[in-house]
Parts: structure tokens; sequence; C-alpha cells
């Protein structure tokens, strides 16, 4: 799969497994790259939301924001890290599936990793969002 410009490439070769949604290798064209930090879910009054669903909403509306602050879309994040406060496979499961029908859905089709992880930074956080963006011409 190849953006406009074929400034992207997103591919899965054939000798690896099938995956749902994100692409094994993503590979840019020379450009310039923006690194966004872990966008946490932490409202514009300082909140967290309380459950992972209201979190997941909250983490794709923040990283909305940085993408379009740098001139970027979802379809432009080529590496995607989603960390989630859960030892639970099914808990993982439902946060991509999330995460993929939000927002920013169009940034988990790049390189992508799911993690559950012991602990977050802030009190109450479940979910962190790290993305790298190629961004446009």
């Amino acid at each position: 799969m190849t953006t406009p410009g074929e400034r992207i490439t997103r591919l899965n070769p054939e000798a690896l497994h099938g995956t749902p949604g994100y692409h094994h290798v993503t590979v840019v064209e020379a450009g310039r790259t923006a690194y966004l930090a872990g966008q946490c879910p932490i409202a514009e009054d300082g909140v967290v939301p309380g459950g992972i669903e209201a979190q997941i909403d909250q983490v794709a509306a923040n990283a909305l924001k940085a993408l379009e602050a740098v001139g970027a879309r979802p379809e432009d994040v080529v590496r995607s890290v989603i960390y989630v406060r859960s030892p639970r496979q099914e808990v993982l499961g439902q946060t991509w599936e999330r995460f993929t029908g939000s927002v920013i859905g169009g940034a988990f089709t790049s390189a992508s990793t799911l993690l559950g992880v012991a602990q977050l930074g802030f009190e109450g956080q479940l979910v962190e969002v790290d993305l790298t963006v190629a961004l446009p011409g």
C-alpha cells in the first residue's frame, strides 16, 4: 500500500503472518519526521477520565491535536506503540479495536506494537500512544 506521491510504502512480506490491520514494514522516502511524545489521556482541564474506553478516546483526541499542530494526518503516522496497563490479552485486543476505530484509526495501518505494561506515568492512567510521523511535503 503506497500513499499519494509514493512517500510512504507499507507492506506485509508473504513469508510473515497476517495482521489485524497493521503492516509489518513501513518505508518512508527521504523527508522530515516528527516524533510525538507519548500521548496520555489527560483532558485540557488536567483530568484523567475514568475507564479505559474514555481514556482511549481522550488519547486519540490529544494525538489528533498533536498531529494537526505539525500539519499531519493519522495516515502520515509510520510507527506506533500502544501501551496498556493490563496483563490481559482480551483488554489489549479491545484497546486495539477501539483505537483503530477512532479519529486516529489511520495511524495504526503502519508498523505498530501493542504492549501490556505494569504502570504508566500518571495516577489512574490506563493507556498511552507513542507516534512517529512522516511529515507531508
